[in-house]
């Protein structure tokens, strides 16, 4: 056999293997691998949970007045004011003096027992509830500021990047597992 053939079969391969490579290591290595964060920013939203807060509290409340119209003080001072109008002058002036004693002790008596049911009071503890909201925040995305091919864009994220998002092969960022998006 001719031995410039085989040389030139041999180099023929080679030059064919090597270009080969190149050309597949061109297609596959058509840009960076991965994009630069340049900035994380967490995006937050506020959430409100309700809840019941109970407390004791001291009552003051009116007894229950048994003598609604107060009888008994009206008649106990008419009783007292009429002894004591007994007590002052004599015949007709006796008189006119009892039942105006009598008047005004009724008058009075029936004032004092309103004062007093007034102030009959008792005192209970009661329990009261109100509803009060919780605000915590909640991370509902971030917002990635980061830098390809000497470009600078942003895009927002469900999770924390770190340091580097993957590129795919047609430069696109690799956002999540599934989807290429830029």
């Amino acid at each position: 056999m001719n031995k410039s053939l085989l040389v030139g079969a041999v180099l023929g391969a080679v030059g064919v293997t090597a270009g080969g490579a190149v050309a597949t290591y061109s297609l596959v290595k058509s840009g960076p691998e991965y994009a630069q964060v340049l900035a994380v920013e967490p995006v937050k939203t506020q959430i409100k949970t309700p809840r019941e807060v109970c407390k004791d509290v001291a009552v003051t409340r009116q007894a229950p007045v048994k003598d609604q119209h107060q009888i008994a003080g009206t008649v106990v001072g008419a009783l007292a004011g009429g002894l004591l109008g007994n007590q002052i002058g004599g015949g007709t002036g006796k008189k006119i003096a009892t039942v105006a004693g009598a008047v005004g002790g009724g008058y009075a008596g029936n004032k004092v027992q309103e004062g007093m049911q007034e102030r009959d009071t008792y005192t209970t503890t009661q329990t009261r509830c109100n509803t009060v909201n919780d605000i915590s925040d909640k991370v509902v995305g971030y917002d990635v500021r980061y830098s390809l091919d000497g470009k600078e864009g942003k895009v927002r994220m469900d999770r924390d990047p770190g340091n580097q998002i993957p590129v795919d092969k047609e430069g696109k960022l690799v956002l999540s597992q599934n989807e290429p998006a830029q």
